[in-house]
């Protein structure tokens, strides 16, 4: 598997979460307020609630259900009540294409 186009740089807003799915893998997209672009599993691991619909702040994602917050970088939660983490994909920029391959989490 290669990694795939999920959206274009220019349509994701900073310190939202953008839904993309990649060969059936939900996908929270992020650009964070120092212009970085990360992808982090959508699915929040305590409420089975979709990531890309919390609040973003800094390098965190926060399910909006019940105040879990994942690293941006890790995907590790930060307080309870998730427990498990979520995982972390690598992110290519080419230009203005956001390329995933879902294949591949980052090691932390």
């Amino acid at each position: 598997m290669s990694a795939s186009r999920v959206c274009a740089l220019s349509e994701l807003v900073q310190d939202e979460a953008h839904r993309v799915e990649v060969d059936g893998v939900a996908i929270a997209v992020v650009l964070d307020s120092n212009g970085d672009v990360h992808a982090i599993g959508d699915v929040c691991t305590h409420g089975d609630i979709s990531l890309s619909d919390g609040f973003v702040e800094g390098e965190t994602i926060e399910c909006w259900a019940h105040g879990s917050a994942f690293s941006l970088l890790t995907g590790r939660p930060l307080n309870l009540p998730a427990y498990e983490p979520v995982p972390v994909f690598e992110v290519t920029i080419d230009g203005d294409d956001v390329l995933i391959d879902p294949a591949i989490t980052k090691e932390v």
